[in-house]
């Protein structure tokens, strides 16, 4: 029940979420056309029904996110889901190329490019330079700071994080992130795009991989920590299988990326190194390597689970005590609808609280934590 008011109720709400009158959305662009860019426009032509641009460095690219498009919207046609009308109006609604001046007369533009700074800064600096300054600029960043992506533009206050989960079809999250400079105005209108998504979205303040990445990488520092000291891979996911979850730690690595979250761990390592510290096997995957035994000192499937606990307590009481969440509710939201934490385990501070878990490693229930995000 815990879990159920979270994901219908709390989540709904908008909780931080300002007052203020959205802007209309009426032509969207996004930057990029690879997997996750694509996934977002396709997303976007579904429950909007507006224009779509993309815009990559190559019209092949471009042209290959379109083909892409029609593709599933052809496969949902065939399933029943929409209508062949419907499927050639919502195909006639996506254009791109390769100039920034695609994006003219956007409302809202969504990046999801590499994940590199530098390459972010200058979307937005290129982006400022076509459109309006009441457009929407939206950054989907896994890790990076968005503050630190529009802090050269003239026009800061209109950047806001949008950070949505893989598979976009499937996972209903998306961590709503507010910088010092976001007004009230360029919140209020992500939320409402978000909600006309079907997605969920959760206030969290602008730091290092924001929540659900956070606590994975916080979670993949325990099991790579193993894996340098001889445990097995079998063993690690069986540890944080034992939670319920729906896929094991080197499957998500495998969807994920290794070169991926090897870049999200030196993300961390450079804010918190004692917290994330560097993986002599996650370097090595991320090059395509194997897994590299600093020192034969495996531990048992029980001790590397109780370790996962304690460390996702840790950085659950931290997450709170800086006010990425306003309290330990909202990072309960986030696994779940983030990460596919089970509903039975209530979420996973829950978890933590009801098996002293919490008390063990904090001193007292996560849930009468409070911070204030922003």
């Amino acid at each position: 029940m815990y879990a159920f008011n979270l994901v219908e109720r709390r989540a709904k709400r908008g909780v931080g979420i300002p007052d203020a009158e959205p802007r209309r959305v009426q032509r969207i662009g996004i930057v990029g056309a690879g997997l996750m860019a694509r996934q977002l426009a396709l997303l976007a032509l579904r429950r909007l029904e507006v224009p779509v641009v993309l815009r990559d460095l190559t019209q092949e690219q471009v042209d290959d996110a379109k083909s892409w498009i029609a593709g599933e919207l052809d496969e949902l046609t065939r399933k029943g889901r929409i209508g062949e009308a419907k499927a050639r109006f919502l195909s006639s609604l996506v254009s791109g190329g390769t100039e920034w001046e695609v994006f003219a007369g956007c409302d809202f533009v969504l990046e999801a490019v590499y994940e590199e700074m530098r390459v972010k800064k200058e979307v937005f600096e290129e982006l400022e330079r076509v459109v309006s300054p009441e457009c929407i600029l939206a950054t989907n960043t896994s890790s990076l700071s968005v503050r630190k992506m529009g802090a050269d533009l003239e026009h800061p206050e209109r950047v806001v994080g949008m950070h949505f989960f893989n598979p976009v079809a499937v996972l209903p999250l998306v961590e709503l992130v507010r910088t010092p400079e976001t007004d009230d105005v360029t919140l209020a209108t992500a939320w409402a795009v978000t909600g006309k998504l079907r997605k969920r979205g959760v206030l969290v303040r602008d730091a290092p991989a924001f929540v659900v990445n956070r606590l994975l990488a916080r979670q993949g520092s325990v099991i790579t920590d193993a894996l340098d000291h001889g445990n097995t891979v079998d063993e690690t996911d069986e540890a944080v299988l034992r939670l319920g979850l729906p896929m094991a730690p080197s499957v998500l690595l495998q969807l994920v990326g290794p070169k991926v979250a090897n870049h999200v761990r030196h993300t961390l390592h450079e804010a918190w190194p004692d917290r994330f510290p560097l993986s002599a096997t996650l370097e090595s995957l991320a090059t395509g390597g194997e897994p590299v035994v600093v020192e034969h000192a495996p531990r048992t499937v029980d001790e590397i689970h109780e370790a996962v606990l304690e460390a996702m307590a840790d950085e659950a009481r931290h997450m709170i005590e800086e006010g990425v969440v306003a309290e330990a509710a909202d990072v309960d939201t986030c696994l779940i609808l983030g990460a596919g934490y089970p509903f039975w385990l209530g979420g996973i501070t829950k978890h933590l609280d009801q098996t002293g878990v919490s008390q063990r490693v904090v001193g007292r229930p996560l849930a009468e934590l409070s911070g204030v995000p922003g």
